[in-house]
């Protein structure tokens, strides 16, 4: 019997190439290994947005170097923003990596006709679909669209066949992908937005919530906020990274947008959906970030109080603009700016999720976790209760007993 094996590091596109990447075997008959070791055949979902992730995956493969001189019969393929097109240099770096290919494609040396696109055989209630590749905005710091190349939308029939499929197999709820989803659709032959995309997966029979990520300031319209307000079955869950709060450092990093601008969409955005939870991504010590500049993003961040940040030191990657800029903030200022940022969150999250306390709020139930069922509200709060029943999948209304910055503890309402 083959066993396999995929390790995945990076953002929610990878995790749902890997997924398919699992059906994809799964319908080949292979079965899954527990562990790296026990495979015949691994696959590493790479990442290289950050240094750090990027320093993972080259340790992870040399780690894997071993393994291939005791068992050289263990076919190794390397996927994931990694690989890009110079794949002769990769094999001179990796030797023992028998196969790469790009991020979103399916293993060419496995492929057969019978196999097609691979969906999850046995889904848990919430999954991810991508729905566009690749980015046309080419943000000074962004190593994506130079490994996923320009973007490139899905049909809406075959998204919506896919995603009914899904609902077929137990899946209730569904995250749309993509680098800039804001873009959906320009590239297609009608030219359909993603409004018009969750207008139609609102009508789906058994689809209990929709959502979606990521978006760009620029592109995000007032059509697309007024159809997250209108239709009922799309969570009232916005990511909006903004990256900074001042002006001159967003020229820098190509982000085409003004914090005038940005703070503008946000009141926009709360204006038609009152009840909606913001979260942002933040970049610290971008090349020549002054201390007044960083406390501009501090104050932005002080001011729109999101739900989440998420918040990342730069560094450079090799091909992108920003490279060619001096980094010329120093790691231990950059590690107290991020510091700073990740105090004053934990404080306003604090304070967001406290308002909640003695609320019910409805939950679908992802799993259990130490004994207790978790899932998340349409919010994308992370709940846990407990309960003697099966709650897999279901909706759930939960009263809120305990709140903290990172999750929510209660006890089912009725």
């Amino acid at each position: 019997m083959t066993r396999y094996c995929i390790w995945t590091i990076g953002c929610q596109m990878n995790k749902a190439e890997s997924e398919r990447l699992s059906s994809f075997f799964e319908r080949l008959g292979y079965q899954p290994a527990d562990n790296l070791e026990a495979a015949s055949v691994i696959v590493l979902n790479s990442c290289v947005v950050r240094q750090n992730a990027e320093s993972r995956v080259v340790n992870k493969l040399h780690a894997l170097k071993q393994l291939k001189k005791t068992h050289p019969d263990v076919t190794l393929a390397l996927t994931g923003c990694l690989v890009d097109s110079k794949t002769d240099q990769l094999r001179e770096r990796f030797p023992q990596v028998d196969h790469f290919f790009k991020p979103g494609d399916l293993p060419d040396w496995l492929k057969t006709p019978e196999v097609g696109a691979a969906l999850p055989q046995r889904p848990a209630p919430c999954t991810y679909v991508p729905i566009i590749q690749g980015c046309n905005n080419f943000c000074a710091y962004c190593i994506v669209p130079h490994r996923r190349g320009r973007e490139r939308s899905r049909p809406v029939a075959e998204i919506l066949c896919e995603i009914k499929e899904l609902v077929r197999r137990g899946v209730k709820e569904v995250t749309l992908l993509g680098q800039n989803v804001d873009s959906y659709g320009h590239d297609l032959p009608d030219k359909p937005e993603l409004a018009d995309l969750l207008e139609e997966l609102n009508k789906i029979d058994g689809l209990f919530r929709i959502r979606f990520l990521t978006n760009h300031p620029k592109d995000m319209n007032p059509r697309l906020i007024k159809a997250i307000a209108r239709l009922d079955k799309v969570c009232e869950q916005i990511t909006l990274p903004v990256q900074a709060g001042d002006d001159e450092i967003l020229r820098a990093m190509r982000r085409g947008y003004t914090v005038a601008q940005y703070r503008r969409l946000i009141t926009e955005i709360r204006n038609q959906i009152p009840e909606v939870a913001l979260s942002t991504d933040v970049i610290v010590g971008f090349p020549s970030e002054s201390e007044a500049q960083f406390q501009h993003t501090f104050n932005l961040l002080e001011e729109l109080r999101f739900d989440t940040v998420h918040v990342a030191a730069y560094s450079p990657r090799p091909g992108t603009t920003a490279e060619k800029l001096d980094d010329n903030v120093p790691p231990a200022e950059k590690k107290a700016r991020l510091s700073k940022i990740e105090q004053l969150q934990e404080k306003i999250a604090t304070e967001i999720n406290a308002g909640l306390l003695g609320q019910t709020v409805e939950v679908l139930v992802e799993g259990k976790e130490k004994g207790k069922w978790q899932g998340r509200s349409r919010s994308g709060k992370l709940v846990f209760f407990s309960s003697q029943r099966d709650c897999l999948g279901q909706l759930k209304n939960i009263r809120i007993e305990k709140t903290s910055p990172w999750s929510l503890q209660g006890k089912l309402a009725e």
